[in-house]
């Protein structure tokens, strides 16, 4: 996948409306008219393994035979039969459907064409912003009720961040009405808001983003009086990085803003990358597998930030490749003194067996201890009080926003009853195969 600069991946092009079916055909449109230089570099990759594998020459003299006329020929005809087949056939009859039904344009998505769309961004997003492809996401508020935020609001805000791959509507399911059900009946006077943005832009673009965005809405709804932001994998991240940039850039939101609760993050990275990364590292010590390692690299760079939990641009702008290193270099990113934080891990172990192998997989993807922001490095650790942990037993991060439990943790924290002080809990409290079990003062006392 070609790099991004910087400038890309600061500024977002599009506005504020989401793709329609118009938009999805013309995406996919661009995308059948492959780049000249995409496709001379991945056939090239493709050559120079076959080459030295196969006939065992030196890379001197494979790159000799790359540029006889004999192979610039060969490379010119593949082009040409698959420009023809995107660029004169199927584009064109894309194209033809919407000039004859210029009504799509009007249209809006299908909700599985939605989530179709949001996994293809959360992979590639960024090199949809890239070419300026219409497939790319915007960032959009929705209200609980799944349209466009518009209407004035007021009072107690609290923002729902996506995680990878998902979109606003990953927040309840058939089984599970949703966080934001259940903290709407806690008072009035507030507000449930969905973010729905590109899962594979950098974190620290989308942070960014989300901090405009913010100023935005109090700028337009000045009876706002505090925001709450509840995150959920990558968007317990998007939310710390516009929380940093918020402060660094004097923005208004960031002194209303109150909560953060941060639901399976990973915020000292994911297991899942860092081993996508071994693997691509190995890759290229066999014969014959270096194209594999051109397919494993083609994720976008909101994914590559997920090895180490990156939301500061410097902690990538710098790097002299794309896909970087196993090295940790992130600079740190604490969170402002004023917040209260509170952190959610899921995990596949059992709480009274010990099994390390599990212990390492965390909830599958994402360890208790990043989940926690637990950190041998003090400077990397977020010193979140014990009292606002919370560890859950038995769920993995697919499942873990949608148990009912994590639904009544998070209210005991944001709401919580004047007549059962904080300090009456256990310090962590825990979900044990789907039980849920927290210990009361009584209980305490008993112990005692």
């Amino acid at each position: 996948m070609p790099s991004l600069t910087p400038l890309h991946e600061t500024y977002c092009r599009w506005d504020d409306t989401p793709p329609s079916q118009a938009d999805l055909m013309e995406g996919f449109a661009q995308l059948m008219t492959t780049p000249k230089q995409n496709l001379y570099g991945l056939m090239h990759d493709i050559q120079t393994e076959l080459l030295s594998s196969f006939l065992r020459l030196s890379e001197k003299r494979v790159q000799r035979l790359q540029h006889t006329c004999v192979m610039n020929q060969f490379n010119h005809a593949v082009y040409e039969v698959m420009n023809k087949s995107g660029s004169h056939l199927f584009a064109p009859l894309l194209r033809q459907i919407l000039e004859k039904y210029p009504n799509l344009r009007e249209k809006s998505l299908s909700p599985i064409t939605q989530d179709a769309l949001s996994i293809l961004n959360g992979v590639a997003g960024d090199y949809f912003l890239l070419q300026q492809n219409p497939l790319a996401l915007p960032m959009v508020l929705y209200d609980h009720y799944g349209a466009i935020q518009k209407g004035d609001v007021g009072g107690r805000i609290v923002i729902f961040v996506h995680g990878l791959c998902l979109s606003h509507r990953d927040w309840s399911n058939s089984r599970f009405e949703g966080i934001g059900e259940r903290l709407l009946a806690q008072r009035d006077y507030n507000t449930m808001l969905y973010l729905n943005y590109n899962t594979g832009r950098r974190i620290s673009a989308n942070g960014r983003s989300l901090s405009n965005l913010l100023e935005d809405l109090i700028e337009r709804n000045p009876r706002i009086q505090s925001i709450d932001l509840i995150g959920h994998s990558m968007g317990g991240l998007v939310c710390r990085s516009a929380l940093f940039y918020g402060k660094q850039d004097l923005k208004h939101w960031f002194h209303r803003t109150q909560n953060l609760v941060c639901i399976g993050s990973p915020h000292h990275g994911a297991a899942l990358e860092r081993f996508g990364f071994r693997l691509q590292e190995s890759l290229g010590h066999f014969p014959l597998v270096k194209i594999a390692r051109h397919i494993v690299n083609f994720r976008s760079n909101g994914i590559l930030d997920l090895r180490y939990g990156s939301v500061r641009d410097d902690d990538w702008e710098h790097m002299p490749a794309r896909i970087g290193s196993m090295d940790d270099c992130r600079k740190p990113a604490p969170l402002p003194s004023h917040i209260s934080a509170f952190f959610i891990a899921g995990t596949m172990e059992f709480k009274t067996i010990k099994n390390k192998t599990l212990s390492i997989i965390g909830d599958y993807l994402v360890s208790v201890q990043s989940a926690l922001g637990e950190h041998p490095n003090p400077r990397f650790n977020l010193n979140i009080p014990d009292s606002h942990k919370a560890v859950f037993y038995g769920l993995n991060h697919f499942n873990i926003q949608y148990h009912p439990s994590v639904a009544e943790q998070i209210t005991r924290w944001l709401y919580p009853d004047p007549e059962l002080p904080e300090q009456n809990f256990l310090h962590r409290h825990v979900v044990d195969l789907g039980i849920y079990e927290l210990d009361t003062l009584l209980e305490m006392q008993s112990e005692d």
